[in-house]
């Protein structure tokens, strides 16, 4: 199978642009990817998102090629490129690193691998030109790597992978060697060139906010298996195991056990309290479950919540602890507090900081009331 084939099979609308199938690697008997199937859509930004070890590069290097799989598919429009080698797959890689060639130009370094393909050197120029321009470095193109702050270096990789016009990005901690503030900026353009582009894009990351700003979806990966595919507001907002919900952002987890099941709601007993759920869930009386609250959908005021702040007249005497502060930090947009509830457990609240002066000062050591909504809980059976 040759680039043309390929890239002909992808444009078979009948046919997801790129699908995993049973996707296994073993290394010395381990698997590193366990069994993973997942369909990826053309012009989409997906993103596998997992801790070091979990197989997420794994699986990169095997849609790039550089890994043969132990057993399954890469569907590429419905054609198996498995066995297709790295520099016939209409596919390019941009490296944690950039690997950026430090002898050569910015020019020569986008130029490098159309040159490489025997494009006639007008062509070389149009396209390298019409690359700089989308990155917005133009100016700076006989300049070498290392004149070139880490964000433009970073440009100048992005640019270097489309100007081959790949049909697949593959993109390996793309920001990972940026600081925090740089990182945060070049999100946005990241995605604002891949979108104008309109080239589909897989990418590794560990950071939790970079995938949840870039990706369309996210793939959660533990274990070298997928364990939630989804859109960055259903990952959070309705993870389906606890893994899940403890892997992003931060969360309070209540472990108790249903004591009422009914169509319309459930309600499970745990030591810091009664938690009322404002719909079914998937589970028996008397079982085990796990409640996931995020701090950001806790309330904390110095009184006892009033009727009139409830959700409902049902949650009256439902979903609410008390305890003391015991710890409190200022972060400008919010104020994140740890209260020790007397049940023992650490809770933790964020307040938005609305206001420039806020009306009620909490601090260290003050006795607080938290409480939150039926419909703020995910309840977790696995």
């Amino acid at each position: 199978m040759n680039k043309a084939s390929i890239a002909t099979s992808v444009r078979d609308a009948d046919q997801p642009f790129l699908a995993i199938r049973n996707l296994v690697k073993s290394f010395d008997g381990v698997r590193a990817v366990d069994d993973i199937s997942v369909n990826i859509n053309k012009g989409e930004i997906f993103a596998l998102l997992g801790s070091s070890g979990c197989g997420k590069s794994t699986l990169l290097r095997m849609l790039a090629g550089f890994e043969t799989p132990t057993s399954g598919q890469i569907l590429l429009g419905g054609q198996n490129i498995v066995s297709v080698p790295p520099y016939q797959r209409p596919i390019n890689m941009m490296f944690q690193s950039y690997a950026l060639f430090p002898h050569l130009t910015v020019w020569d370094n986008v130029a490098f691998g159309l040159r490489r393909d025997g494009m006639p050197e007008d062509q070389v120029a149009e396209r390298v030109k019409k690359m700089l321009d989308l990155v917005q470095l133009a100016k700076y193109g006989r300049r070498k790597p290392h004149q070139l702050s880490g964000g433009q270096q970073q440009r100048v990789a992005l640019a270097r992978s489309l100007a081959k016009r790949p049909q697949l990005l593959l993109l390996d901690e793309p920001l990972g060697a940026l600081d925090k503030k740089l990182r945060e900026q070049t999100q946005m353009e990241l995605v604002s060139i891949i979108e104008e582009v309109g080239v589909t894009c897989v990418m590794v990351t560990h950071d939790q906010d970079e995938a949840m700003s870039m990706a369309t979806r996210i793939a959660i990966m533990s274990e070298g298996r997928i364990l939630q595919v989804g859109a960055p507001d259903e990952i959070y907002e309705t993870p389906n195991c606890r893994f899940v919900a403890d892997f992003i952002g931060s969360v309070n987890m209540f472990e108790g056990r249903v004591v009422v099941d009914q169509p319309d709601h459930v309600i499970v007993e745990s030591p810091e309290g009664k938690h009322y759920i404002n719909h079914g869930i998937t589970g028996t009386m008397g079982m085990e479950v796990a409640i996931a609250v995020r701090p950001e959908k806790i309330c904390i005021q110095l009184d006892a919540p009033t009727d009139q702040q409830r959700a409902s007249l049902a949650e009256q005497g439902y979903n609410q602890a008390s305890g003391v502060i015991t710890a409190l930090a200022y972060f400008g947009n919010e104020t994140r507090y740890h209260v020790r509830l007397d049940s023992g457990m650490d809770l933790r609240v964020s307040r938005t900081n609305a206001a420039r002066h806020q009306t009620t000062t909490l601090e260290r050591d003050m006795r607080v009331h938290a409480w939150w909504d039926g419909s703020d809980i995910v309840a977790l059976t696995s």
